[in-house]
């Protein structure tokens, strides 16, 4: 069963973790994107750790 959101708060983070995750498989085909996709998975690591919180909520 799919991950069902519980408010519209966590479907914005579900939704922006889910674009990043595309700009990642992207960007990685891409030579001299090492630097950019380590930031990108910062901020989906950031994202997720906003997303824990409003489920613990």
């Amino acid at each position: 069963m799919a991950y069902e959101p519980g408010t519209a708060e966590c479907r914005v983070l579900i939704r922006s973790k889910e674009q990043i995750e595309t700009m990642l498989l992207e960007l990685s085909k891409l030579d001299g994107t090492d630097v950019l996709l380590q930031q990108l998975r910062q901020v989906h690591n950031q994202l997720e750790a906003l997303h824990d919180l409003r489920r613990a909520s």
